[in-house]
């Protein structure tokens, strides 16, 4: 590290709770390197990619609302939901210098950082390079949370009966995890798939490209009117990412015993609600009166499916059946122009942000 110069991403102010975030809530600082010596336990990492994600939001706020992520406090470096890091030197039993490791939850926004992995803050996973060949990053996509939040939201509340029928309908369906949710939607036998997305490019990328069966352009179409053409025999299961007036016109027209993923609620990540957001009394007697199944789902409760979920999944890229999109920024002093650019829809799949090689 002699002579290696850092550098970090800090938190500087918050938007508001009822604000969209800014590039100047975020400031890139040169920071001290690390110290040469490592006691027992850490281990020296230097960050190669960075994970940006919908759900960084809430973290903006005083209070993020879950109990499962902590706040940012100004004038401290970002703490990301997932990173990919090479391991420089070692004292920790379980890693060696040049390891490939995920970084979980609590990842700084930092070039190099020392950590004792899995003490509470920050989780390590090594990850198999043969899964990832030579695209680490995919263990932030298809190969990572994301990846095992779309299929273990569709194996575990779909309800995916094969033969019966079933149409899907994905919210956000051109960014990180709907676009994988609807192609796992599909290979796990959905008759038909629908995705909504706000621009005519990602209605082309969903149908041409991940195989959707229908697109929505929710900024141009009616999407009521759409989703009547586009599932004439009812919606069976809402993989939903977006909330907000979307979602209420999906589950209107959802039908009996049907079911909805809730995996996120982006469109309200930016206003004074707690999560998931409260229903209007309308569409709550529309789920109670014909027994659709609205539970919110947080893949971490279901860390025992990790390593079955990761080996399915790339099962299923190399044999093609997946398909993956990055929108990357280059250079960490880009990090907070990424992540205004991802809530405002601005990325074409999975958004990161490419640190180091």
């Amino acid at each position: 590290m002699t002579g290696c110069k850092n550098a970090h991403i800090i938190f500087i102010n918050r938007p508001g709770v009822n604000s969209e975030p800014e590039e100047d809530n975020f400031r890139y600082e040169d920071c001290p390197t690390a110290k040469e010596t490592l006691e027992d336990g850490e281990v020296l990492i230097q960050t190669m990619y960075l994970s940006v994600d919908p759900a960084m939001r809430c973290r903006m706020n005083k209070d993020t609302g879950v109990h499962y992520m902590q706040a940012w406090q100004l004038g401290e470096t970002i703490l990301g939901l997932g990173g990919i890091g090479r391991v420089l030197k070692s004292s920790h039993p379980n890693y060696i210098a040049s390891d490939l490791v995920e970084i979980q939850m609590n990842c700084p926004w930092k070039l190099f950082f020392l950590c004792k992995p899995n003490d509470g803050l920050i989780q390590l996973q090594k990850i198999k390079r043969a899964l990832v060949g030579d695209h680490p990053s995919l263990a932030l996509s298809c190969l990572g949370l994301t990846g095992l939040t779309a299929y273990l939201g569709i194996k575990v509340k779909g309800n995916i009966k094969p033969g019966a029928n079933q149409t899907l309908v994905v919210s956000g369906a051109a960014g990180a995890t709907g676009s994988l949710a609807g192609q796992i939607g599909r290979l796990e036998c959905c008759s038909s798939v629908v995705g909504l997305c706000g621009s005519d490019e990602k209605c082309k990328v969903l149908t041409e490209y991940w195989g959707f069966d229908h697109a929505i352009n929710y900024k141009k179409e009616n999407v009521a009117q759409r989703l009547k053409e586009t599932c004439p025999d009812g919606i069976h299961l809402y993989f939903d990412n977006v909330g907000g007036e979307i979602s209420d016109i999906v589950i209107q027209q959802m039908s009996p015993d049907s079911h909805v993923i809730l995996c996120g609620q982006i469109s309200v990540y930016n206003t004074d609600l707690p999560y998931p957001p409260p229903l209007s009394k309308n569409i709550q007697q529309i789920l109670l009166e014909r027994n659709i199944t609205r539970d919110r789902f947080l893949v971490l409760n279901y860390q025992d499916q990790y390593e079955s979920g990761i080996n399915k999944l790339a099962q299923w890229l190399s044999e093609g059946k997946l398909k993956v999109k990055e929108t990357v920024a280059d250079g960490l002093k880009e990090s907070g122009r990424a992540f205004v650019s991802m809530m405002r829809g601005g990325n074409i799949g999975k958004q990161i942000i490419h640190v180091s090689d």
